[in-house]
């Protein structure tokens, strides 16, 4: 079972409430299952480059079920990931982007979050993420 619109809105919401708390700017992207854009919000004055960094963040984490944080660290010179921002039509391999789970723990969907430094942006994803976790 995928995300539903009501849980992804709820994300949604608790993302833009911990942005508004830290007085952030963001645009806040969560993508289903098949990481397929769900819900999305461009806060007032948030980056327009910024749109496609969280929705491109929200795809990575689902693609891979992990933190896009984590897939940067594999993805550096050297590493055994090393170039992989270049597949599937380009990825983002920085903090920001979140899988999320189901009740029997099952990935649903994902969240991904740009805007700000890496840190706050992960920050917000992880808010969303804690409004639906099981």
């Amino acid at each position: 079972m995928g995300i539903t619109l009501e849980q992804a809105d709820k994300a949604i919401q608790a993302a833009l409430e911990k942005a508004r708390e830290l007085n952030l700017k963001m645009n806040i992207a969560v993508v289903d299952a098949g990481a397929n854009l769900t819900a999305f919000a461009r806060m007032d004055g948030a980056w327009l480059g910024s749109i496609d960094i969280a929705i491109r963040k929200a795809r990575t984490a689902r693609f891979f079920d992990m933190p896009t944080g984590d897939l940067g660290q594999a993805s550096q010179p050297g590493g055994p990931l090393y170039n992989i921002e270049h597949s599937n039509g380009g990825l983002i391999t920085f903090p920001g982007g979140l899988p999320i789970t189901g009740g029997n723990g099952e990935i649903i969907g994902a969240i991904g979050v740009s805007g700000s430094t890496v840190e706050n942006d992960h920050t917000v994803a992880q808010a969303g993420v804690n409004a639906i976790a099981p």
